[in-house]
């Protein structure tokens, strides 16, 4: 199938790949983009796991705690102004305080919670009209724990980023500092058990052959792959990373050491996954002039 450049485009903002190479994987792919990032990895011309879709959508996370129950939710705008005006701030509190005084377990109930004159829904629509932009309740997460267990909560660069921690058996300060952890490194999971087969099974077959690529004799390939996944399993999950204050032990033994151990954990950066609008402002302003 003919390859149109939107999805060289896209292979190159999620590989850094060049563009004959995506050109290339797409054409052996027939297309698709998720196969062709195998295929670029596998030849070694890619192999950064991590870099998935651009972030783009602004606005703010936000996390609140009382007593046994946490919530964390993000609310987009338009614009990186508009976050930091006073009224979507005041928004942010508002939205905190309601959802917290709520009991909505998913993000549908939460837009569904009575409000005063409304839902959050309506709430959120009446704040787009007053603030001139489109704002948007996307994630929210609600954690509650025992009384046994304590939470550890961090917004990092005003709110870019919230992260929360369970602990069982160590003190908050603990659990505030793993939370800094989570909110820094973004690991993709608590330990292996959260990993799934088919994950494992997909990274080996894509391990097996960058080696293969790489010319590595057939003889050792096995081994090697297992050690690269075993490297790949301690890099994104929680308890097998160094911990950001001591990289000389991992966050488990920290954790471990202190008393405890973790139960859970989630983090919320704004605008994962979402695509940014590419906008050429020359080109923009050019289109007027003419226009004019």
């Amino acid at each position: 199938m003919a390859v149109n450049a939107k999805a060289v485009k896209e292979l190159r903002e999620k590989t850094g790949a060049g563009m004959l190479d995506c050109k290339k994987a797409l054409d052996e792919t027939n297309g698709d983009i998720d196969k062709a990032i195998d295929y670029l990895r596998e030849k070694g011309i890619a192999k950064a796991q991590k870099k998935g879709s651009r972030v783009a959508a602004e606005g703010l996370a936000s996390v609140v705690v009382k007593d046994n129950d946490a919530i964390l939710f993000e609310l987009n705008s338009e614009t990186d102004f508009v976050a930091k005006n006073k009224e979507f701030l005041e928004l942010i509190d508002q939205v905190g305080q309601e959802l917290m005084n709520g009991s909505a377990a998913d993000l549908e109930a939460a837009l569904a919670l009575p409000v005063e004159d409304g839902s959050m829904a309506d709430l959120i629509v009446k704040a787009t009209s007053r603030i001139g932009e489109k704002l948007e309740l996307r994630r929210y997460v609600r954690v509650t724990k025992t009384a046994d267990q304590v939470f550890g909560a961090y917004t990092h660069m005003g709110g870019k980023i919230a992260s929360l921690v369970t602990l069982e058996g160590a003190a908050e300060d603990v659990a505030r500092d793993i939370a800094m952890h989570v909110a820094a490194n973004n690991p993709n999971y608590l330990d292996e058990s959260q990993v799934s087969d088919d994950v494992i099974a997909h990274e080996r077959s894509v391990l097996r052959a960058e080696a293969l690529n790489e010319g590595k004799p057939e003889a050792i390939v096995d081994k090697m792959v297992e050690g690269r996944l075993n490297k790949m399993l301690k890099d994104i999950c929680l308890v097998h990373q160094p911990f950001v204050k001591n990289p000389d032990e991992t966050v488990a033994a920290h954790v471990k050491a202190a008393g405890g151990s973790i139960v859970s954990f989630v983090r919320l950066e704004v605008g994962e996954g979402i695509e940014k609008k590419s906008e050429d402002f020359a080109s923009e302003v050019q289109a007027q002039m003419k226009a004019a």
